[in-house]
């Protein structure tokens, strides 16, 4: 049961909030079931494509909530450790807002302000972390390093990015194609530039237990590598989702979205000469968009972007870019992330 409450301003504004009768009952948190209590996320690998699509439903309800104004309490008393070794604006920002205000506390560790892995064992972080937190997020370089929190810690890990995946990203992403198309299977999404990284592995991965179509247009020296493509292959046999690697920039051809990414990402600033000679033909521009044939294909980015690189500003900045959806979704499938784990 909620009250409507207004803002103190002129501007009436509907805002719920759970009422309580008793002063111990605004001590309890919302009784909410987690449909995957104790689980990590590492990667899509493990989840069948039933259990995604629980996943993202939760996305967008939560999502909805938060159009209403709706106040909710559902993580109060738990407690989530960010680990951070990289930089981050969403990731940081989503996992933050998203538990903080659903009454839990998070707590933000930078490789600055703990020993993990130099004066002391990831395994060993681990096990202190799981007696003091609720759960752990890790965005750092090595997936190694993830695994292992969620193998020594006892408590769900979320993977917020590893040089390897970006699960987190990718929901978020498929969310934004659902409410822009309405439907998943079926769609072609053309993911143009550098296909081993971290985003178009997610990207083929989540793509192809979804049954969603998945063209990787990339220089041959940096095609996805042989171990991912034979871990998507039967998933994409199961859903019937085509998954094609070509250097060939034509088979943009027909893709109900156009995605891309940084050509240069964190830790490899030294190849950028080298990998703008690589990806230049690769850029998604006004004449690339065209070339799917279809005025309705949307544009994705992750961000950061360098506009006058991988995208110029036109397409950035254009009717057909949904950048802006897709960062926000970042938090709504964080937190349903969290909600379904935790």
């Amino acid at each position: 049961m909620f009250l409507e409450c207004c803002q103190q301003t002129g501007t009436r504004e509907r805002i719920l909030r759970p009422q309580y009768t008793t002063p111990e009952e605004s001590m309890l948190p919302e009784i909410f079931k987690a449909p995957f209590k104790g689980r990590s996320l590492l990667n899509w690998i493990d989840y069948t494509p039933q259990e995604i699509l629980q996943i993202l439903d939760l996305a967008a309800q939560v999502k909805a909530e938060s159009r209403r104004g709706e106040v909710h309490q559902r993580f109060r008393g738990k407690t989530i450790a960010l680990i951070f070794e990289k930089r981050s604006t969403r990731t940081r920002c989503s996992f933050e807002t998203a538990f903080g205000e659903e009454g839990g506390h998070p707590v933000f560790l930078s490789s600055q302000d703990i020993q993990l892995g130099a004066k002391e064992s990831i395994e060993d972080t681990a096990r202190v972390l799981g007696r003091m937190f609720s759960a752990i997020e890790f965005r750092g370089f090595s997936q190694r390093h993830v695994e292992l929190l969620a193998q020594h810690s006892g408590v769900p890990v979320i993977n917020g990015l590893t040089d390897e995946y970006h699960p987190t990203q990718v929901l978020a992403d498929v969310l934004t194609l659902k409410e822009r198309f309405g439907k998943l299977a079926g769609l072609t999404v053309a993911f143009c530039g550098d296909g081993r990284n971290n985003v178009a592995r997610s990207l083929m991965l989540i793509f192809s237990k979804l049954g969603i179509n998945f063209t990787i247009l990339s220089p041959e020296e940096l095609f996805p590598d042989p171990e991912i493509q034979a871990i998507c292959e039967p998933f994409a046999e199961k859903s019937g989702a085509k998954i094609t690697i070509s250097k060939d920039i034509s088979l943009v051809k027909d893709a109900d979205c156009v995605y891309t990414d940084v050509w240069t990402s964190m830790g490899e600033e030294a190849l950028k000469e080298s990998r703008t000679a690589l990806l230049t033909p690769y850029q998604v521009n006004q004449s690339l968009m065209q070339a799917t044939g279809k005025e309705n294909s949307i544009f994705l980015h992750c961000l950061p972007a360098v506009k006058g690189e991988e995208v110029t500003e036109e397409v950035f900045e254009g009717p057909n870019s949904l950048v802006w959806e897709q960062a926000e979704n970042r938090k709504h499938t964080i937190k349903a992330i969290m909600l379904s784990l935790i």
